[in-house]
């Protein structure tokens, strides 16, 4: 028996109308004694509201909202030291989009028993991404690449959202000392916790395109993360990171 009723789910949320409720109830269908954490950065379009208003069917269903669109890396820091807090023993990141198939929880789950960090990986055993044009595949491969080039982190999968933390692997970062905010931000970690030594796996998964909703995907997030992998790299080099 995996240990969902120690394990957390951190969905950050902006602008997600078209999918959060069918996402909660999803994953309480699946997985009843799992926690649930959403994380919402002051939506316009009334996604908190829905939040709030499914809490009275699930007790394990938890909001915090934010005042303003403050981004993905500051939301998981937020959600990773409310879990720490709390006691929880594996946190999950996962998108609200349905780009991350729930049903893949359980297998994340079950290498975190021996394992500090589980990554959804799209890039291991072969591409396993549906939907996306040529243009953005080729620019998330090439990514990916880059990032093991400049690094040498053995990881294939380094910008992949879908995650599985142990307690252990969170406890080995400094949460207040998180350089990226954008996607780069799923980089850094990996990095980080891959210098520390502590042992990482890839679980392959597929990954879908958004099904509702528009993307999140921008030039700037781009830039961010190109630039943070060479910082990433020095610090490293001169034992600050």
């Amino acid at each position: 028996m995996l240990p969902y009723e120690k394990s957390l789910i951190i969905i950050p949320t902006y602008n997600e109308i078209d999918n959060i409720e069918k996402m909660i109830n999803r994953v309480f269908e699946l997985y009843p004694t799992i926690s649930v954490l959403i994380i919402d950065d002051g939506s316009p379009d009334g996604t908190a509201d829905v939040v709030t208003n499914e809490q009275a069917s699930h007790r394990k269903l938890h909001l915090i909202k934010r005042e303003g669109k403050l981004g993905l890396g500051t939301a998981y820091v937020t959600g990773f030291k409310w879990a720490l807090e709390r006691g929880y023993e594996f946190v999950f990141e996962m998108d609200c989009d349905f780009s991350h198939d729930p049903t893949d929880i359980a297998r994340l789950l079950e290498a975190a028993q021996s394992h500090d960090l589980i990554i959804g990986s799209r890039y291991i055993d072969g591409i396993r991404i549906i939907n996306w044009p040529f243009k953005r595949l080729i620019l998330s491969y090439g990514a990916s690449i880059y990032t093991r080039l400049i690094t040498g982190i053995t990881v294939q999968d380094t910008t992949g959202g879908f995650k599985c933390f142990s307690a252990k692997a969170l406890r080995s970062l400094d949460l207040n000392n998180i350089i990226s905010n954008g996607y780069s931000f799923q980089l850094e970690l990996n990095y980080k916790i891959w210098s520390k030594g502590l042992k990482i796996k890839e679980v392959p998964i597929i990954f879908y395109e958004r099904r509702d909703g528009q993307s999140k995907m921008g030039r700037s997030i781009i830039i961010e993360a190109i630039f943070a992998v060479f910082k990433l790299r020095f610090l490293n080099a001169i034992r600050k990171l």
